[in-house]
């Protein structure tokens, strides 16, 4: 655990160059979902970012930011494509292990739901076409009835 830790902090000072380590969870190397075997938690990119500029350069993965996110903003209900179905576990799994621990709170809990798009034809679903109607005047604004948002 330890050597783990002095990696982990090695990363975070930028002792690595970009891409040469990553930090896993070795969760179960024989579970069949394989987001559930062991998935990478944090990655290594030297490029600025745009609001912390060059103080990281470590940085977390979708899977593992994402229900942390959820979790510190309050967020109950997080609502996905069906995409992102076999996301769930890993979901749930950072959920339930961080819950109560590193500050973060036990409840409420976020829930994943998958749902399928709706494929609807001769209708614009583009934002940025959309905002030309808007911007326009063509509508009264963003809560006319007539745009499909």
């Amino acid at each position: 655990m330890e050597e783990n830790l002095e990696l982990f902090e090695r990363m975070r000072r930028g002792e690595f160059p970009t891409g040469s380590r990553v930090l896993r969870a070795k969760i179960d190397p024989a579970h069949p979902n394989f987001k559930l075997r062991d998935p990478v938690l944090y990655r290594i990119v030297h490029a600025p970012h745009y609001h912390a500029g060059d103080k990281w350069v470590i940085y977390p993965m979708y899977d593992f930011a994402h229900p942390l996110e959820d979790f510190i903003e309050g967020v109950t209900h997080s609502l996905c494509t069906l995409e992102f179905e076999n996301n769930r576990a890993i979901y749930d799994w950072v959920i339930e292990n961080l819950k109560g621990k590193c500050g973060l709170p036990t409840s409420p809990r976020p829930h994943q739901y998958e749902f399928a798009r709706l494929d609807l034809s001769h209708t614009v679903l583009s934002k940025r076409k959309l905002i030309r109607l808007v911007e326009g005047g063509h509508v009264s604004g963003w809560d006319d009835p007539r745009l499909p948002t």
